[in-house]
């Protein structure tokens, strides 16, 4: 498993080329995780096996954990968002 293998008592630095498979596995499998219409990671049953293997298999766990997370809030981030643009066009039109 490369640099991410916990077996080895060194832990060596990720190469650009271990960060950028890292970054393509992440991101084909949150692709497929949209089209299986799955917000959280690990919930989408079976539906993304193959990405899901190759992002585990490319990333740290704890890269992983942080993708997965981030994931989560920057969805969060986008509804709260738009909440608040319809709330401030919402005052807009009662204030004219």
């Amino acid at each position: 498993m490369g640099w991410f293998s916990s077996s080895s008592s060194e832990s060596p630095a990720a190469t650009r080329q271990d960060r950028q498979k890292c970054w393509e596995s992440r991101d084909q499998y949150f692709e497929c995780l949209d089209g299986a219409g799955v917000l959280t990671a690990g919930e989408e049953g079976t539906a993304c096996t193959k990405s899901k293997f190759q992002y585990e298999k490319n990333c740290a766990k704890s890269w992983i954990d942080y993708f997965n997370k981030r994931r989560v809030l920057a969805e969060k981030q986008k509804d709260m968002l738009a909440q608040s643009q319809l709330q401030a066009q919402e005052v807009k039109r009662k204030s004219l």
